[in-house]
């Protein structure tokens, strides 16, 4: 099991996809007196949080152009039926002569030495002397592989950490840190932890009023962002209470509603969260149309059906937009509502619920599962 990857339901064949949907994505505005972050996708996998997360991260500091980018315009399989299309490719960024000054790398589909040197090459192109590259969860890989972390300290999921060590011998691998930093060089430990990262990085890149502001606006538990990390692997303990709840069948049909507006956070913490609670299956419902924009503009793609049949709760992450005709089409169906007044942080939210369904040894495999320790 690779603790980085969504589980379960999340999943279609490689070049999933199906290239039935003719979206336009218009190119992203530019504002050359801000910051430019560029998050690093990879069409055949990006693990969700990891790539949302930072993206409305530093969207909210309204002081940076942020941009997901990818080797071509293929949209990023985020969920079955489920894709983003990346903002822009690597031509059109040449093509604008945009340069990054924070480059966030997460992880990606390949986790060892065979990495696409296209991407590679992008990558080291891109990097100054004053740019600030930040790799979360197993995107240390990536970042390993561009030599760019030789001699210098980098971290990765705590369950992924030595098969990734195993290919990258010249970095200076450590644990039990949220986020390493060395110079402009940064790295974080497992999926939760995309959120210290990205504070980190914009306390050098702004001030640490703009991070605590954006730290407030997602209710960050803590005063500070936090260090202290417990790289805690999944052992075989945590496993079995998988298999239990399994053998148990204590597995739910649930599925998230998105709409347009939708915050990135929120869903990829909602997504990735139920993910790892192996359900029985989790849907994506999108109502009015197969194509929806998000808070900050992302282009979400959905390919899939909205059958209700057998599902037994709907997870609402802008329930204020709820209409009376979809309370209607979802009748008889449990809702989960995660609303801004909870002033709650949703990793928080979430985990206290699974633990409250499946019992504590099952929310401590979806803590583990996450690096949330």
């Amino acid at each position: 099991m690779n603790a980085c990857r969504p589980v379960r339901s999340f999943f279609t064949p490689p070049g999933a996809w199906p290239g039935t949907s003719k979206v336009i994505s218009p190119l992203p505005a530019y504002d050359p007196a801000k910051k430019t972050v560029f998050v690093i996708a990879d069409a055949k996998l990006t693990e969700m949080f990891d790539m949302l997360a930072p993206f409305y991260l530093f969207n909210s500091t309204e002081k940076a152009n942020v941009y997901i980018v990818a080797k071509d315009k293929t949209p990023i399989l985020i969920k079955r039926d489920l894709f983003v299309m990346p903002q822009l490719s690597f031509k059109q960024v040449d093509s604008m002569k945009l340069q990054a000054d924070v480059i966030v790398i997460p992880a990606l589909s390949i986790r060892d030495e065979h990495q696409d040197t296209v991407l590679i090459s992008f990558i080291k192109k891109q990097f100054t002397a004053t740019t600030k590259m930040l790799t979360i969860c197993d995107g240390a890989s990536t970042g390993a592989a561009t030599g760019l972390y030789d001699g210098k300290p980098i971290t990765a999921h705590a369950s992924d950490f030595d098969g990734i060590k195993s290919h990258f011998d010249k970095p200076v691998w450590v644990q039990n840190v949220t986020v390493t930093k060395s110079g402009n060089l940064f790295s974080t430990a497992g999926v939760s932890n995309a959120v210290e990262g990205s504070l980190l990085v914009m306390e050098e890149l702004f001030d640490s009023e703009t991070a605590g502001k954006v730290a407030a606006g997602i209710h960050y538990p803590h005063a500070e962002t936090r260090l202290q990390h417990q790289s805690i692997a999944l052992n075989g303990s945590n496993k079995f209470a998988v298999v239990k709840k399994i053998l148990l069948r204590n597995n739910r049909d649930i599925g998230i509603l998105l709409t347009n507006g939708i915050n990135e956070i929120t869903m990829a913490t909602i997504l990735d969260t139920y993910s790892r609670t192996f359900p029985a299956s989790f849907r994506t419902y999108v109502l009015n149309d197969s194509v929806i924009v998000t808070k900050y503009g992302l282009t979400l793609i959905y390919t899939g059906k909205n059958d209700v049949k057998g599902l037994d709760e709907l997870h609402l992450a802008t329930p204020a937009s709820f209409s009376n005709a979809e309370a209607i089409y979802f009748k008889g169906v449990k809702t989960v509502k995660y609303d801004s007044i909870q002033h709650g942080y949703l990793f928080n939210i979430c985990l206290n619920r699974i633990g409250v369904q499946y019992g504590k040894s099952f929310e401590k495999f979806v803590k583990i599962s996450l690096d949330y320790n």
